[in-house]
């Protein structure tokens, strides 16, 4: 009797286990920010298409469920790449993506949940080297570095698109060049800027100096003009009609006709 007791209750005691295991693994809690999708693994096998939705599920606890983060995710990598003369140049990079929420039964079906190593990290990386190697190292650095920057941020998004993840942006945190190269092309980039001050300076002054030339061929086609037009006769009237307006002003005056330079008429102030 105390055998057969002995048996029940360890008989028991492994049903309820199965029980327990059988029951927690039936029952999943997707959290927001999570996607699940299943795997059946005695019928239809991976369910590409139906995305559990976060919330509170019941699966056959011979299924399996995979969950995915589809929360926008950062990733930092560091590389060494090489510009167009072969130069080694050390660039830090962050990329931001999510998985497409609707498509991550197929992300899942090619890479997996450790999507980011298999998928992530080598096509940035790769998209990298690829862009770099069509810039020098003065370009990648200092005159073409947004040029480079929209060029990566293009292919790796046209690259993750078409394998289900959304990028969101690609940001380069910093270009480390051999301080030896970093010397030189600031030196080259600071003379540069003193060529193009000195030349502005040069444009400016020869564009005084065509001010005041255009200026002063004005003022000496005017004083042409005046002086061509001062004639003798013309000069003998309106000295008359100055000699008219005084004679009628009330100050007193002495008016010699003829006295002047030219036999105009010579005025002799007076007072009140």
């Amino acid at each position: 009797m105390k055998k057969i007791t002995t048996t029940f209750w360890i008989v028991a005691a492994v049903g309820f286990l199965i029980v327990l295991l059988i029951s927690s693994s039936s029952f999943v809690t997707l959290r927001p920010g999570e996607r699940g999708v299943i795997f059946r693994k005695f019928t239809s096998g991976l369910d590409k298409e139906n995305i559990f939705q976060p919330g509170f599920h019941v699966i056959a606890p011979w299924n399996e469920i995979y969950v995915y983060n589809v929360k926008e995710q950062n990733s930092e990598e560091g590389m060494d790449v090489l510009d167009k003369s072969g130069l080694s140049i050390n660039m830090d990079i962050s990329i931001r993506f999510n998985p497409k929420y609707d498509r991550i039964g197929y992300l899942h079906e090619k890479f997996g949940v450790d999507y980011i190593r298999t998928l992530i990290v080598p096509e940035a990386r790769s998209t990298v080297r690829r862009v770099a190697g069509r810039y020098t190292a003065e370009e990648i650095y200092s005159t073409k570095r947004s040029e480079l920057e929209s060029a990566i941020i293009k292919e790796t998004a046209e690259v993750l698109g078409v394998n289900d993840i959304e990028m969101k942006a690609l940001l380069i945190r910093s270009i480390n060049l051999p301080n030896q190269i970093k010397v030189a092309i600031e030196n080259k980039l600071k003379q540069e800027q003193e060529a193009l001050a000195y030349k502005y300076k040069l444009e400016k002054e020869e564009s005084e100096a065509e001010r005041k030339r255009i200026a002063a061929e004005g003022e000496a086609r005017a004083n042409k003009i005046i002086n061509s037009s001062l004639t003798n006769a013309l000069l003998k009237m309106r000295g008359i009609e100055a000699t008219i307006k005084l004679s009628e002003s009330p100050n007193s005056k002495v008016v010699v006709i003829g006295s002047g330079k030219d036999g105009l008429p010579l005025i002799l102030g007076g007072n009140n």
